[in-house]
């Protein structure tokens, strides 16, 4: 799953350090998920957005662009 959560740090003025202490996980960890190397559990995801003051949708891409396919 792709995300824009580095546009929206960025936006934000926030460094991956201080995302990652108001969400209460590692540096690290966002450094992966911003990078699409880790998806996050869906708590993380919604602890994000709340913390970036996005809607999740805006924050994250599915890979099939967001359509279901019935």
């Amino acid at each position: 799953m792709e995300n824009r959560i580095k546009e929206y740090r960025e936006k934000s003025s926030l460094s991956q350090g201080k995302l990652a202490e108001l969400c209460n996980v590692s540096r690290q960890t966002i450094n992966a998920i911003e990078n699409n190397k880790y998806d996050p559990s869906l708590q993380l995801a919604f602890d994000t957005a709340r913390t970036l003051g996005v809607p999740m949708e805006d924050l994250f891409i599915s890979e099939n662009g967001g359509k279901r396919h019935v």
